[in-house]
């Protein structure tokens, strides 16, 4: 009898894991469907990493309702990061088979990632690229896509989104970048944002170089292409 009790204790102890598990992470994408979003994992370790290299804190961020941005940041994000974003599930295959495609013959990698695999990512997740990041990331993505509207998913990414050295979510980027509110952003200063994504913290918007001016030209021909977004 002792020695069947004994047995049975790790099996205990991983029933309980695993519950736990679930329970964290349900509840945290309930949560998160409805109260802004005040801290990520990557502003954490941004901040770490100022303290380890002994300079100051720095870290700018302000979350504002989706109405609140403007369309044209919107469209300027899916236009460059997820121009299926409205019809896929998560998970862009077609997106995924051509970044590989791509990525055989090109000096430059190009990721297959959603907008909605990047926001539980920048929410959810830490930096990485490991199986069990991988793994969370797709799980997180499909409950998000099962909890949360793509509006929701969209308002969450543009306020998370790494944009510059400290600097996380479009309010402040537009504020810093531009001296105004994300409310009132331009389709080309939207565009130069987001071509500065890839290494945010090593490219200005507001002191565009001649790749960025160049990026934001072809982000500026895919926004006319789509035209509209409708969340």
């Amino acid at each position: 009898m002792n020695i069947e009790i004994l047995l049975s204790k790790p099996w205990l102890k991983l029933r309980f894991l695993v519950l736990f598990f679930f329970v964290f992470t349900i509840s945290g994408v309930f949560i998160y469907r409805i109260i802004p979003i005040p801290f990520t994992p990557l502003m954490f370790q941004r901040v770490c990493e100022q303290m380890a290299d002994g300079t100051k804190v720095h870290l700018k961020h302000k979350w504002v309702s989706i109405g609140k941005i403007s369309p044209n940041m919107v469209l300027a994000a899916v236009s460059a990061e997820d121009n299926n974003f409205q019809n896929h599930f998560g998970i862009d295959f077609e997106a995924i088979e051509k970044a590989q495609k791509h990525n055989i013959k090109a000096k430059r990698i190009r990721g297959g990632s959603t907008i909605t695999q990047q926001t539980c990512k920048n929410v959810y997740l830490w930096l990485g690229r490991n199986y069990t990041r991988k793994g969370l990331e797709l799980y997180y993505t499909f409950m998000v896509e099962v909890v949360w509207s793509k509006k929701r998913i969209m308002e969450v990414y543009l306020n998370s989104i790494e944009m510059g050295d400290g600097i996380f979510g479009v309010e402040a980027a537009a504020r810093i970048y531009f001296k105004k509110p994300a409310s009132q952003l331009t389709r080309g200063e939207s565009a130069l944002i987001v071509a500065a994504f890839p290494n945010p913290r090593k490219r200005n918007p507001a002191a565009p170089n001649g790749y960025l001016l160049k990026r934001q030209q072809a982000i500026l021909m895919l926004m006319n292409h789509i035209e509209k977004i409708n969340l």
